[in-house]
């Protein structure tokens, strides 16, 4: 068995989806904060990228699955992000 270059890449992306999980289970990362759902995204681009290599119909599934679950966080963030700053902009202005 080789190790190939796609392999590092998925591997980096398992080590970024446990290395954010550990961080959150430590108090050290807020899950609610982007940068949570931006690793998570992050990783599981990283582990696809790694499977269109080496193929597993039920990985692959599991990594769009997260991928779009951690988009949701970042667009959910953001709307209410903008919801609570418009209060402030109307106030200021």
């Amino acid at each position: 068995m080789s190790y190939e270059w796609h392999d590092l890449v998925g591997n980096l992306g398992v080590a970024l989806v446990l290395g954010s999980y550990l961080l959150v289970q430590m108090g050290r990362l807020d899950m609610r904060r982007p940068v949570y759902s931006g690793s998570n995204a992050l990783a599981a681009m990283l582990i696809i990228v790694s499977l269109l290599y080496d193929f597993n119909l039920s990985s692959f599934l599991i990594e769009i699955a997260w991928f779009l679950i951690s988009l949701y966080g970042l667009i959910r963030w953001q709307l209410e992000r903008r919801g609570s700053e418009e209060p402030q902009q109307r106030a200021a202005g």
